[in-house]
């Protein structure tokens, strides 16, 4: 297979082979993956840092993916950054230093958060019109989110639930959420909301929507996330920001461990 010619087309294929990757490839991908920006401006030995991998693994991951080397693939987001109409230059000036006072810190959380909305028009385009059409004609959903994606999803229930009956919220209160898993239907469209790191039960209800062959609808930070990879559709949202904790970079080595047989 020759080389991905786009970042869609890496996306694809990196998806595609995420499973069996190791876990310093995981770790190298998904940090290409979520900041395409900064694989367009920073060096390799600088990236690497950010990753918490060698330089010579990003190397490696290029000459794994049918690249030639690591220029090669830095060239194929460095061309997608060219074509970008504007607004680079504002998300470069996020990159520069500033004193953290109070209402420095306030601006800076708010630009960060608008630009986070903001993006979310670009990155599911394409995705977001299929899913408003597969939800509209679906048989029931199943929303599902844990720890602090519990409020996302317990809102997305409420709003849903205004305009249909047949909307349900997965919870394990009691440890009793295996009981609503068993009456999963084929019909059924699940859908998963969640974001580094990922909490073990929202594994466990993707393996079960899985098995039990309903469709799955995945809201989460990365196209590369477990629950990404075993999705039909993905809505992505950024979770850059000072509200965010920063996740630990070794976390797809715990998900090789999870999913999809122990969790």
């Amino acid at each position: 297979m020759s080389a991905p010619h786009s970042p869609d087309e890496l996306i694809q294929h990196i998806q595609s082979q995420f499973t069996t990757l190791s876990p310093q490839f995981q770790a190298s991908a998904r940090y290409l993956i979520d900041h395409p920006a900064q694989v367009s401006t920073l060096s390799a030995r600088k990236l690497a840092a950010l990753a918490g991998v060698q330089p010579a693994t990003l190397v490696r991951l290029a000459q794994h993916l049918g690249y030639a080397g690591w220029d090669a693939l830095k060239s194929v987001f460095t061309r997608e950054l060219q074509q970008r109409p504007g607004g680079y230059a504002a998300r470069a000036q996020s990159l520069v230093e500033r004193p953290e006072s109070e209402q420095t810190a306030w601006h800076n959380a708010s630009q960060q958060q608008s630009r986070n909305l903001m993006a979310l028009e670009a990155v599911n385009r394409q995705a977001m019109h299929r899913v408003i059409t597969h939800l509209a004609a679906t048989q029931r959903i199943v929303i599902a989110g844990f720890r602090s994606s519990y409020p996302p999803a317990f809102s997305l229930c409420y709003l849903c639930s205004l305009f249909r009956s047949d909307v349900q919220l997965l919870h394990n209160a009691g440890g009793t959420m295996s009981l609503d898993l068993h009456h999963l239907q084929p019909t059924d469209t699940v859908i998963l909301i969640s974001y580094a790191p990922y909490s073990r039960e929202i594994l466990q209800v993707a393996q079960a929507a899985r098995a039990r062959r309903c469709t799955v609808l995945a809201l989460c930070d990365s196209q590369v996330a477990p629950i990404a990879l075993q999705a039909d559709h993905v809505l992505l949202f950024p979770t850059q920001g000072h509200s965010f904790f920063s996740p630990r970079l070794s976390l797809p080595r715990r998900w090789s461990k999870c999913w999809p047989s122990n969790c």
